[in-house]
C-alpha cells in the first residue's frame, strides 16, 4: 500500500500533521508512507522515522498553474492507493483529484466534496488537552479504521546537532548553570505579534524574576523589529539578552531551543516546535486566533498559554476569527501584560 499525506505551507501545520505518520505506521507497518510538503518546511520533519519519502512542492508549482498541473500528473504516476489531503485548498484539491487514488480523504468543503470519497467535518470544540488541531487531524484517519490517539508532534535532532549547538552556546558565553530562555519576540505577521512595548514588559519581568539568560528568536530580515523590542527593555534586562546568539537556519534554531529551559512569547512555529522538543512553553496568543485549536497539550506548569478571551470573554461572544482579524491591533491594545503577570511569575518560578 502507498499512502500520500498532503500538508502545504506553514511550518506549524507541517509539524502538527506529521503525527498522522506515527498512527499510519502502527496500522500499516509495511506501507510506503510519503509526505507532500513545501520545501522550506522540511527541517521540522527531517529524520522523522515514520516517513519513507518526502515529496516537495516548490515555489515554481505555487506560482505557475502549468507547473502545478505537471506536478499533479507526476503524483498520479506514483500510483498512490490513499491520499489524505490535510491542506484542503485549491492546489491540493487538484493534486488529489488527478492522483487516481482509490481512497481520497479531506475536510468537508462544499466546493470540493465531489473530489473525495470521505469528507470529514471539523469539530469546533474539544475537552481534550491535545487541542483541536490534533483532534481534527486524527479524524482524517477514521475512514482507514484508525482509532483516535493523542499523539504529540516530535522533532528529531541528531546527537551531532545537539553537541554543536551546545558548543556554540558555550563559546558565546552561555552558562548552563543558569536558566536559559528563548523569546519568540515576533509572530509570523503584524496581526500575530504582541505589541513591542508590551513584549518588552514581559521580557523585563522574565529578567527580574529569574535573572536568567535570554535569547531572541528572529530571522535576519526581522532584525530591525527585534532590535526595536530589545531597545524598549530596561538596561538591566538588556545585559541579560544575548541578541546576536541565534540560529542561522531552522535546524540550528531547533538545536539551540533544545537547550533552553522554556520558550516564551508569540504563538506560532517557535512555540509549536518547542513543544515538539519537549521544552516548556508560555504562549501569548494573538487575540483573533482561536486558542482552542492551537493550544496543543496544555499542561499547568509545562505548556501554558494566555489569550485576551481568558480575561475579557464578553468581547468574543458570537464573534468569528474572520470578524476579529481586522480588529487585531485594537484587541492587542487591550491585552495588557498585567492580565497574566501573576500566571507568568508562577510559571517562571516553576521553571527557574
Amino acid at each position: 500500500m502507498k499512502i500520500l499525506v498532503i500538508q502545504q505551507k506553514m511550518i506549524g501545520d507541517v509539524l502538527t500533521s506529521s503525527i498522522l505518520f506515527e498512527a499510519l505506521r502502527e496500522k500499516y507497518p509495511n506501507a510506503k508512507l510519503d509526505y507532500l510538503i513545501n520545501t522550506h518546511t522540511y527541517p521540522v520533519v527531517e529524520n522523522n522515522p515514520f516517513v519513507d519519502n518526502f515529496v516537495f512542492l516548490t515555489r515554481t508549482e505555487e506560482n505557475s498553474k502549468i507547473a502545478l498541473y505537471k506536478f499533479a500528473k507526476h503524483i498520479k504516476n506514483l500510483n498512490y492507493d490513499v491520499v489524505i489531503d490535510v491542506y484542503s485548498k485549491i492546489s491540493s484539491n487538484l493534486i488529489t483529484h488527478l492522483s487516481g487514488a482509490k481512497t481520497k480523504i479531506s475536510y468537508h468543503k462544499w466546493y470540493s466534496a465531489y473530489i473525495y470519497h470521505f469528507n470529514i467535518k471539523r469539530l469546533t470544540t474539544t475537552n481534550l488537552d491535545c487541542g483541536l488541531a490534533i483532534v481534527n487531524r486524527m479524524q482524517l484517519l477514521e475512514p482507514l479504521k484508525i482509532s483516535f490517539k493523542e499523539i504529540k508532534p516530535k522533532i528529531y535532532l541528531t546527537n551531532h546537532e545537539l553537541e554543536n549547538s551546545k558548543s556554540f552556546l558555550l563559546n558565546n558565553g552561555i552558562d548552563f548553570n543558569k536558566p536559559l530562555f528563548m523569546i519568540s519576540v515576533l509572530g509570523s505577521g503584524h496581526n500575530k505579534t504582541y505589541p513591542f512595548d508590551y513584549m518588552a514588559q514581559v521580557i523585563d519581568q522574565i529578567a527580574e524574576t529569574t535573572n536568567g539568560q535570554i535569547l531572541f528568536n528572529y530571522i535576519p530580515n526581522q532584525e530591525t523589529d527585534a532590535k526595536a523590542i530589545y531597545e524598549k527593555c530596561k538596561l538591566t534586562t538588556r545585559k541579560l539578552i544575548y541578541f546576536d546568539v541565534f540560529g542561522k537556519s531552522l535546524r540550528e534554531f531547533l538545536a539551540l531551543t533544545a537547550h533552553c529551559d522554556a520558550v516564551i512569547g508569540n504563538e506560532g512555529g517557535a512555540t509549536n516546535m518547542a513543544k515538539a522538543l519537549q521544552v516548556k512553553t508560555f504562549t501569548i496568543f494573538s487575540p483573533w486566533i482561536d486558542k482552542d485549536t492551537w493550544n496543543l497539550f496544555e499542561e499547568k506548569g509545562f505548556h501554558e498559554s494566555v489569550h485576551l478571551k481568558d480575561f475579557e470573554p464578553k468581547t468574543y461572544i458570537n464573534k468569528s476569527e474572520k470578524a476579529l482579524k481586522p480588529q487585531a491591533e485594537k484587541l492587542y491594545t487591550k491585552f495588557k501584560p498585567a492580565f497574566f503577570k501573576e500566571q507568568l511569575n508562577v510559571f517562571l518560578k516553576q521553571t527557574n
